[in-house]
């Protein structure tokens, strides 16, 4: 029996090995292959770290975008404004330029205009002090003894000031004296002009011939004299203010 009983036992014990054999190297496949990740896991999983980030870098736009609608920015401004600005055509620069040229020129033409007028002006002034000059000299020369009245009054028409004051209080006993005398006096203006000119007052110097003659002297000699004679201005005219002899 003990021949029949080891077979037996045998195949037992040989079985119970092969069971506990393979037990242990499904154990130890099962322990080598656990660590071990497959590429489609490795990506899912970096995808998945991805969105994280992604969803922060959407967030920083949106952040970044409503601080410039909030700072009043419009992102087609720049465009808007590029299109506004064009460049004026040549036609408009050329009415533009015109235009700019007349009021200039008109400016230019008022300007010397008035400056014409100042020129002008200043002329008739001029003139109207020479003249009243020489005819204060030309009234003081010429005094006829028939019609000393009328002349006398002439000079004091054409006087003002001092020498109007002064001619006014002999013009009486000057007369007489003429009269008396039959005196005839007649003046020839040689030379006028003006030698100085300071707000309504200037000074006239003439050169006078004067021919007399009286009673005692019927045909004297012509004599010459210089006169200046300070003329004022009145209003619109002017009139002798003094009278000196200039040697």
């Amino acid at each position: 029996m003990a021949e029949h009983a080891d077979p037996a036992d045998r195949a037992l014990s040989e079985t119970d090995q092969t069971t506990a054999s393979q037990g242990t190297t499904g154990t130890d496949d099962g322990a080598a292959q656990s660590p071990k990740v497959t590429s489609q896991e490795t990506g899912a999983a970096a995808e998945t770290a991805q969105e994280p980030e992604q969803a922060k870098t959407g967030g920083d736009d949106a952040e970044d975008y409503d601080a410039a609608v909030d700072a009043g920015a419009d992102p087609d401004s720049d465009d808007k404004a590029a299109s506004t600005k064009r460049p004026m055509s040549p036609v408009r620069q050329a009415t533009a330029l015109g235009l700019l040229m007349v009021v200039a020129l008109a400016g230019l033409l008022g300007w010397l205009g008035y400056r014409m007028y100042q020129t002008h002006q200043a002329r008739q002034e001029r003139e109207l002090l020479i003249q009243v000059g020489r005819q204060g000299a030309l009234n003081l020369t010429t005094i006829d003894w028939e019609h000393a009245d009328t002349d006398i009054q002439r000079i004091l028409d054409s006087a003002t000031g001092t020498f109007y004051d002064d001619f006014s209080k002999r013009s009486r006993p000057f007369i007489d004296v003429v009269k008396k005398a039959q005196s005839k006096s007649e003046g020839t203006i040689v030379e006028a002009g003006l030698e100085s000119h300071s707000g309504d007052e200037a000074q006239v110097l003439v050169a006078v011939s004067v021919k007399t003659s009286n009673l005692g002297a019927p045909d004297a000699e012509p004599r010459h004299w210089r006169m200046r004679i300070a003329v004022q201005k009145v209003g619109d005219d002017a009139k002798v203010s003094n009278v000196a002899f200039v040697p």
